[in-house]
């Protein structure tokens, strides 16, 4: 992946229930709310290092409530369950972007294997 990759439109689209970002290489993805909050980059949800995430349940219904720059290399996704201590850059919402199928299904087994729902 080029460092220079960069959004061209950042969209919150479907009753905010998505975030559609177009980037400079061609790509797209529409990102669910859901999925871009039980996988913030927030250190409340990955740790402060390897063996400390936290799986995030019971966000079905989340929206994103609003978008604030970070930088020129980021944006901070504000929720409406009041999270927006998450710092996603332009690599990590293209990452969620191709990873999206793989990422989800991941975090499906984990919530069976824990016995917790998306609520």
């Amino acid at each position: 992946m080029t460092t220079d990759l960069w959004p061209e439109e950042l969209r919150l689209a479907a009753g905010k229930q998505t975030l559609a970002v177009n980037f400079n290489d061609g790509s797209h993805f529409v990102l669910p709310a859901e999925l871009l909050r039980v996988e913030s980059p927030s250190a409340e949800v990955k740790g402060h290092g390897p063996g400390q995430e936290t799986l995030v349940t019971g966000k079905r219904t989340v929206t994103i409530s609003g978008l604030e720059a970070v930088g020129n290399y980021a944006v901070r996704l504000i929720f409406s369950d009041g999270h927006a201590t998450g710092i996603y850059t332009w690599t990590y919402l293209a990452k969620l972007g191709r990873e999206q199928e793989a990422i989800w299904a991941d975090y499906l087994k984990k919530l069976e294997a824990k016995g917790q729902s998306r609520g």
